[in-house]
């Protein structure tokens, strides 16, 4: 669940919480933005994830790339793949 009280989990963190998921069995993963008002605090407490892009506020459409961006970059660490660079 995007939150702008969630963890703030840089690029390679973000792929090995995948990685965990995926080596747990977890079968599959749902991303969900809230509405303009968030996420109601029992929402919230059944998330498996809060994440967080930063303090910042991000409109809907913007967060949507940026969370497309991560899972291809997720995707692409576990593959060792050159796309993303560390440092």
């Amino acid at each position: 669940m995007l939150d702008e009280t969630g963890e703030v989990l840089g690029s390679v963190d973000f792929a090995r919480r995948l990685e965990r998921w995926r080596d747990d069995g977890v079968r599959e993963a749902r991303f969900m933005i809230g509405a303009a008002n968030g996420f109601d605090d029992v929402d919230r407490n059944d998330a498996d994830l809060l994440l967080s892009f930063g303090r910042a506020t991000w409109p809907h459409l913007l967060a949507r790339a940026m969370l497309a961006e991560q899972l291809f970059r997720a995707t692409s660490i576990l593959a060792n793949h050159p796309y993303h660079r560390e440092g």
